[in-house]
Formats: structure tokens, sequence, C-alpha cells
């Protein structure tokens, strides 16, 4: 089986192809010559999601699956929510949009969250949806190397270190995309 996952993150692409069995052969968007940007234009992650698999099946003919992942904040209503990689701006900049963030949580004392990562999977004609949410809290400063976007700030809970500071197989086996993938890779086994 050959699917495409559709994403230029290459930080996606690399957390996602360390889930993914060996018997699943994974394409990028590359690989499929895709090289504009998929559009992304709806109100929510799960619409976002639907929009970026639906694009790849009616323009190029792959099945394939498409994510969108955001950050959901609960002193800022949900934001940056569907938002969260244009946070600070079209440049999508995770520094600028990590240090948006913590200037608007500077004098507040609810600092939870969760990451929200909806997964479409478009197979043999049909369309699949699957989600995973990792809870936890966003640290008031900067912590680790490792990860990107909001990794550095996003403590998640029962762990005292950043996504940041985690390995990638820590990181997977806790994390909203790493549930979101197993979810599909389970439906892709039965």
């Amino acid at each position: 089986m050959q699917l495409v996952f559709a994403t230029n993150n290459l930080n996606k692409l690399k957390e996602v192809q360390a889930l993914i069995p060996s018997h699943i052969k994974l394409l990028s968007l590359k690989d499929i010559g895709c090289f504009e940007d998929i559009p992304e234009t709806q109100s929510t992650i799960e619409g976002n999601a639907t929009q970026k698999a639906e694009y790849i099946k009616q323009h190029y003919g792959f099945d394939c699956f498409a994510d969108d992942t955001g950050l959901e904040v609960d002193a800022l209503n949900g934001a940056p929510g569907v938002y969260s990689a244009r946070y600070a701006g079209e440049q999508r900049n995770a520094n600028d949009n990590m240090d948006k963030l913590l200037a608007e949580l500077n004098h507040k004392n609810n600092r939870n969250a969760q990451f929200k990562t909806v997964i479409v999977l478009q197979l043999n004609n049909k369309q699949q949806t699957f989600t995973g949410i990792c809870k936890g809290e966003i640290t008031s400063t900067k912590h680790g190397e490792k990860g990107f976007g909001y990794d550095p700030i996003f403590k998640p809970r029962g762990y005292n270190q950043t996504f940041a500071e985690m390995n990638l197989s820590l990181k997977n086996s806790i994390g909203h995309r790493g549930k979101a993938v197993n979810l599909l890779v389970n439906f892709l086994n039965s």
C-alpha cells in the first residue's frame, strides 16, 4: 500500500514516518510533484485537514491523508487554534508565534492548553477522520531545542519537560500527532 502524506512540513513528515509501519509506503508531496501551497481556508482544524486531503485526491488522484494541528489555550478561549501556524502573521515564524502567545499569557494564571491533531484519510473513495489530543500547559519561557512549532513552550500533563526537551519516541508515544497517527495505522491494519 502507498499513501501520500499531504504536508510540506518536513518535521511532521519525519514524525509520522517514524510511526507508519514499513508495509505502507509513505509518499511526500515532493514525491508526487506537488509543489504548490495546498489551500487551508477553513475555519476549523477538521475542515483544513479535509480540504487538504480532498485537494490531493482531486488534483493528483492519490489515496492520501492530511493533518491539521492547533494549539488551543484555555485562557485565550481556544486560540490560536486553527490559526496556530499563522498566529503572529503570514510569515509562519515559530518564534514569533511563541513570543506572541507568551505575551498574551503574561499575567494569566490559567496556562492550561491542549494540542489537537486531526487526520483525514482519503482511501478508496471513502473518508475517515482520526483525532489525537494531548493536554498540558504553556510554560512561561522556552525550553529545549528539539521539535518544532510551539514545542519549546508546551509541557504535556504529567511530565516535567516540554515537547522540545523530549526525544522523538517519547513525544510520539504521548503526543497529539502520535495518537492520531496510531488511530490511522490501526484503521489501515484492520
